[in-house]
């Protein structure tokens, strides 16, 4: 059961990235570590009251975790394919 639940941040967390991206096309990259906590802090309420989780602070936490994790993947990616600016 905890695999689905993480695989539920997951998306919620992906689907907000992708709309930051629709509606921002070039964000600098310094404030790339804001926009990951914002899209956390927004997937953790979001989880909470979608009832994924029962405790505000782990859903919190969880999709922060999460966020800031897919935002490192994401940029991991990058450098490996040498598309750094």
């Amino acid at each position: 059961m905890e695999i689905t639940y993480t695989v539920i941040v997951y998306i919620i967390t992906y689907i907000m990235g992708a709309l930051n991206k629709l509606f921002f096309k070039e964000i600098p990259n310094k404030y790339i570590p804001i926009q990951n906590v914002i899209i956390g802090v927004l997937s953790g309420v979001a989880c909470y009251y979608l009832g994924i989780y029962d405790n505000m602070l782990q859903s919190l936490v969880l999709c922060f975790m999460s966020a800031i994790g897919a935002g490192g993947t994401a940029d991991l990616v990058k450098t490996i394919k040498g598309d750094e600016k």
